[in-house]
């Protein structure tokens, strides 16, 4: 046991001791471990209370990039984690949860992309970063839901590209820009699920509200956004415009910052189709305070990845750091 591990932490069966002060645990282990804690919009509010940096997707692999700490503890998701990992390959990253996945990432198998890709030669693979590192070992660009349109502009009209694994976000840039893409058919379980009838009711009883939308959102509820953006465009947005409701439809967990950052404002969450939660994500909310403070106490689980996979993925993910500046 290490001499910094309290002995009144550990229990037979590895749990928490109840009594212990899980944020003076989790400041203190993050300080004798020199680690940083990055940590998704879409994490719990106690979560993102206690992380260095709070970002969207972006923001984060630019911290991640840039940090000088010894350990990086990523609470998000797997794709996240392993971004952070090919970014400092020589630095330990860790987890409070190795199953936190992401229905994008899953719903893109590396072996069956190779398959698609092969069948559209000569094509530009964009993906976005919702991705696991072995598919974007398999790309030549990676992006995010704020750098997306950006990054799509850079590459030459007369190229064909390929934007995968999301086609609600690939739809969209489609409009916007006005250029044919080959889409991979996935999406994401957060955003699918909105319920278009619900928010027309919401805006009816809210005249004055804003409806504000990720761009991973179903077309049929994209049309009744009044702004279109990624998650810190979201944020942003909430603080600076003159209206005083908003109608969000992303993921819950980023209603904690607009909250924090823009008091007064009122947020409503657009609610999903049916009885579904969905739009709570549930592989983010795997993420809990425990789970974070064992992560540190332990050090484990680490992101582990193939070295070849990690080298590959790395020229990408430089490239949309590069072309998202």
């Amino acid at each position: 046991m290490s001499s910094s591990t309290p002995a009144s932490s550990l229990r037979a069966d590895g749990g928490v001791d109840p009594s212990l002060d899980l944020f003076e645990e989790i400041d203190r282990l993050r300080k004798e471990r020199r680690a940083v804690l990055l940590a998704h919009y879409y994490q719990g509010s106690e979560i993102q209370d206690l992380a260095d940096f709070v970002g969207d997707s972006l923001e984060l692999s630019r911290k991640a990039a840039a940090t000088p700490a010894e350990v990086i503890v990523f609470a998000g998701v797997h794709f996240m984690a392993e971004t952070a990992k090919i970014l400092n390959p020589h630095k330990k990253v860790i987890v409070p949860d190795l199953e936190a996945g992401c229905s994008l990432a899953d719903g893109c198998p590396a072996p069956l992309f190779e398959q698609f890709i092969s069948r559209h030669a000569g094509a530009f693979v964009v993906s976005y970063i919702n991705c696991s590192a072995a598919v974007k070992a398999l790309s030549d660009v990676i992006c995010t839901s704020s750098s997306a349109e950006k990054i799509v502009r850079r590459i030459p009209e007369t190229t064909p590209i390929i934007f995968a694994p999301d086609k609600n976000l690939g739809s969209y840039l489609i409009r916007e820009i006005g250029r044919e893409m080959i889409l991979w058919p996935g999406s994401c379980i957060v955003h699918e699920i909105f319920s278009e009838k619900k928010i027309v009711q919401l805006r009816e009883s809210h005249p004055g509200a804003e409806v504000i939308a990720h761009p991973e959102c179903e077309p049929q509820v994209l049309r009744h956004a009044d702004f279109i953006g990624s998650t810190s465009a979201l944020l942003r947005r909430v603080q600076t415009s003159s209206a005083r409701e908003f109608i969000v439809a992303t993921e819950p967990g980023i209603l904690h910052q607009m909250a924090r950052t823009a008091p007064g404002k009122v947020l409503i969450p657009a609610p999903p189709d049916g009885s579904c939660a969905c739009n709570e994500c549930p592989h983010m909310k795997r993420n809990t305070l425990e789970k974070l403070y064992l992560c540190l106490r332990d050090l484990k689980p680490e992101i582990r990845l193939d070295p070849g996979i990690q080298e590959r993925a790395l020229a990408p993910i430089q490239k949309m750091l590069e072309w998202s500046s």
